[in-house]
């Protein structure tokens, strides 16, 4: 292990131990149940890793004025993992081995998830994966509970709301492109398009992908505007998300539809930077400002959220990741309330064997620790001036377009019409 992470480790450890002694705590002089995960607290994630970590520690401090969990406080104990695979496995190797802890959660995103889970599996722990798509598809490791809502076979179904929508739009679709970074999100999101424009019988005019390395987009978007596709799919990364976005309107793409996988658009930051760069965009997400949203325990999560999120500078909109990192400890604490201990093997059958009440309300895992049922929505922007943040909080600027169980409006097409 390195000297620059171990310093980084020790430096985050004490700031943990730090924080956690500032939460209210009526459980005495019990041990701790401590919690360990690594989070992306800088690079590319930053954003949204901060944002679940004000929700997990919100959780945490609710739970210590209740008392903890079996009578004793919470800690968690949490490193910086930098956005960079590379450190995740001694991350969790540390949690385990030296700071001992109880229980594990996962740090934000693919990425980060799928090189953990060799240091999780033989020590048997349950492990709740924050926003992965298909990780535990090459695992099969019945501990592992993914809290995003992606349904049993992730693979296509986060990604064919985004096609049913785009195919109500007029004209009708014939042509497709595909493209997206070279990492393992894209690769397995591309994978699924791929399987999904087979279905519909869609022609691809246009399938590659770019370096995640790749600062300048402009020549990926002429080279698939010169294949004059009607849908473009992306499924990319927040930097990359933000760059072929603003290359799209330098090149003034000419497309019936452009979204799909674009992480980051779901960020607050990214809103406000890109304003009425967004509108006609159809894009992924998890949670709107909607009636057909209004989640029991959601409405009071967010407004104890947001401005605590301002002070420390974290996501100030909170709608992504944040209610869903709690509703992950939500699962995780009722487990171990219900369970009456730490047994991992009881957590996990338990955690199979019921459906939980959350604030992104009801959960229940399939065999493959996927949600049992999908709730991946698409959103289409909509009418957004300037970069006011405040904007995104009323209903219709993204306008839900799928699936029909929460949809508030139809596709609006053709997006070279839409996006000025």
């Amino acid at each position: 292990m390195g000297r620059r992470l171990l310093h980084a480790m020790n430096r985050w450890l004490a700031a943990t131990i730090f924080a956690a002694s500032l939460a209210p705590v009526t459980a005495g002089a019990a041990e701790p149940i401590k919690i360990g995960f690594g989070m992306a607290l800088t690079g590319g994630l930053a954003g949204n890793g901060k944002a679940a970590l004000v929700a997990m520690q919100i959780w945490a401090e609710e739970m210590n004025a209740k008392g903890g969990l079996l009578g004793r406080p919470v800690q968690l104990v949490y490193y910086d993992d930098q956005t960079n695979p590379a450190q995740v496995p001694g991350i969790y190797t540390k949690l385990l081995d030296v700071d001992k802890v109880d229980l594990v959660i996962s740090g934000y995103g693919t990425n980060l998830q799928a090189p953990a889970m060799p240091v999780i599996m033989p020590r048997g722990m349950v492990f709740i994966g924050l926003f992965g798509l298909a990780v535990n598809d090459q695992f099969h490791y019945d501990r592992f509970f993914q809290i995003q809502p992606n349904g049993e076979n992730a693979k296509i179904s986060s990604i064919e709301g985004f096609f049913a929508a785009a195919m109500t739009a007029k004209p009708t679709p014939k042509t497709v492109a595909i493209v997206g970074a070279d990492a393992e999100y894209p690769k397995v999101a591309t994978e699924g398009a791929r399987e999904i424009v087979q279905k519909l019988g869609l022609k691809i005019v246009y399938d590659r992908s770019y370096p995640p390395t790749t600062v300048d987009y402009t020549p990926i978007v002429r080279a698939i505007q010169a294949t004059g596709p009607d849908v473009v799919y992306l499924a990319s990364y927040p930097p990359d998300s933000a760059g072929m976005v603003r290359a799209v309107h330098e090149v003034g793409l000419k497309t019936t539809v452009f979204g799909g996988g674009l992480i980051g658009l779901q960020f607050a930051a990214l809103k406000q930077q890109l304003g009425e760069m967004l509108n006609g965009i159809i894009c992924y997400d998890l949670y709107a400002p909607s009636p057909t949203m209004n989640f029991p325990g959601i409405t009071e999560f967010l407004t104890k959220y947001q401005p605590r999120a301002k002070a420390e500078g974290a996501d100030q909109l909170g709608f992504y990741l944040p209610p869903f990192a709690y509703a992950a400890m939500q699962v995780l604490g009722q487990a171990v309330e219900t369970t009456k201990g730490l047994d991992q093997g009881k957590i996990a059958q338990y955690i199979h064997a019921t459906t939980f009440k959350t604030v992104v309300g009801d959960i229940k895992f399939a065999t493959n620790g996927e949600w049992a049922k999908a709730r991946i929505i698409f959103v289409q922007y909509r009418g957004i001036a300037g970069n006011d943040l405040d904007q995104f909080k009323k209903p219709g600027v993204e306008v839900i377009v799928a699936p029909d169980e929460f949809r508030t409006g139809d596709v609006e097409a053709p997006y070279t019409d839409i996006r000025h």
